[in-house]
């Protein structure tokens, strides 16, 4: 090729694992399990635009490019190289940690008896209402800092502690200001359905979502002031039962939201059914998933967004993610991270996956690139090392891309670079050998 300067050339690592390599928007359990493409001694190069140009063997990939510059070159010598991760469930713009209520959960309180006892959700809530934009966003941008730095490169991120008009628009400012100004790419939800607030009943706070809240939020998207990408709802017993998610789910469609929501976590409350009725991209938690929910998701397409950590904080039974493969559903991971869950690190949800839910490691790392993006709609342009793609990847200090899932809690000694668009955004220096 002609001489041409472009962003980064990462070369000679041990693996460079692709993930999939013919633009599939998603990995299902085919008969041998999920395989994921992998190249040994592989080298990557992304383009002055952010997207990668090209993935291949190291030599063939130095004759391409024998007379290309570059403004950043890594040697990738006895590392991996990995997409970076997706977090496609998460909670991370809010004021007011619960760390007393873990002593609660431990002297066997459920998640339902914190809610009734003023805890949970509404605790949150008084103390979001009451903050303001400055100090959300600097909470929330060190919370993405900490993703970033376990390796997360794209991330969803929900309102849902505002529960009104003035303080959910206050939380979708906070995450554009965000988006705009961090590296790290953003999805962002609105997530008024959340829980009722103190005072109203389902009927009310229905209403006033789709009366009062939909309506301004639709103003401020059609204006461009404001980006949305997806609408949740929390359905449950003693939140939002199915017919008033449905009506909800279905005003956010029809403005051009995707469906992606919270069901059958407490209660088999028929969530998974709705989400394929509706064709919502995804529904996450399901530990109470029914069998006709697991197929209804299989046809329908509809990501089932698995989040181990919740389960294990909660005591919940484990989500059925060996059910959901074997039915052929596009299983996703995500890290929930919220006051209730805190944790900011994929790698550990993924240990957490393969242990406690059954998942093969190919499984769990396909549920936190391809299918989580895929839960976001943006499998097109994140999850797997392809050529066009966003220049977003990881780099692990190990000879095997398995060391960031089967070493517990170890991604802080691991991870050498994170890289978003071409730019190298975490740097660690401080990995230890395996």
């Amino acid at each position: 090729m002609s001489a041409v300067t472009l962003r980064l050339l990462v070369q000679n690592a041990e693996q460079v694992v692709v993930i999939c390599n013919k633009g599939e928007d998603y990995l299902t359990k085919g008969e041998n399990g999920i395989k994921i493409h992998i190249i040994q001694n592989g080298s990557v190069v992304i383009g002055s635009d952010g997207r990668i140009k090209a993935v291949g063997p190291s030599d063939a990939i130095g004759f391409q490019f024998s007379r290309a510059t570059f403004e950043h070159v890594i040697d990738a010598t006895g590392m991996c190289v990995l997409p970076g991760l997706v977090d496609a469930h998460t909670h991370p713009n809010w004021a007011g940690d619960r760390v007393h209520e873990f002593a609660m959960k431990l002297d066997g309180a459920t998640y339902m008896d914190v809610h009734r006892a003023g805890g949970g959700i509404h605790f949150t809530v008084e103390h979001t209402r009451a903050a303001d934009a400055r100090e959300l966003l600097a909470s929330l941008s060190s919370r993405l800092e900490r993703m970033q730095r376990a390796g997360t490169t794209l991330v969803e991120v929900k309102s849902g502690y505002g529960l009104d008009l003035s303080t959910e628009l206050k939380m979708l400012e906070v995450t554009e200001q965000a988006r705009l100004t961090l590296p790290m790419n953003i999805s962002s939800t609105y997530c008024g359905a959340h829980a009722v607030p103190k005072g109203k009943s389902m009927e009310e706070a229905t209403r006033d979502i789709l009366e009062v809240q939909l309506p301004a939020l639709k103003e401020r998207v059609e204006a461009g002031t404001l980006r949305v990408d997806n609408i949740d709802v929390f359905c449950e017993l003693g939140v939002f039962d199915v017919p008033s998610a449905r009506t909800i789910l279905r005003a956010g469609m029809d403005m051009g939201l995707r469906a992606n929501f919270h069901g059958d976590e407490l209660h088999p409350v028929k969530a998974a059914e709705l989400g394929a009725e509706l064709g919502a991209l995804a529904v996450s938690h399901l530990e109470e998933v029914t069998d006709e929910g697991i197929a209804a998701m299989a046809r329908a397409k509809t990501a089932a967004v698995l989040l181990p950590t919740t389960a294990y904080i909660l005591r919940l039974r484990q989500p059925r993610a060996r059910a959901m493969l074997d039915a052929g559903v596009i299983v996703a991971l995500g890290s929930d991270f919220n006051p209730n869950a805190y944790c900011c690190s994929m790698p550990l949800v993924m240990h957490l996956a393969c242990v406690n839910m059954g998942m093969s490691m190919p499984e769990a790392l396909a549920a936190a690139t391809i299918n989580a993006a895929y839960a976001l709609g943006r499998s097109h342009t994140h999850g797997s090392l392809e050529a066009g793609k966003d220049g977003d990847l990881l780099l692990v200090n190990a000879p095997r891309w398995e060391h960031l899932i089967y070493q517990l809690g170890g991604h802080q000694e691991l991870i050498r670079y994170v890289v978003i668009k071409g730019n190298v955004v975490y740097d660690n220096e401080k990995t230890l050998p395996v």
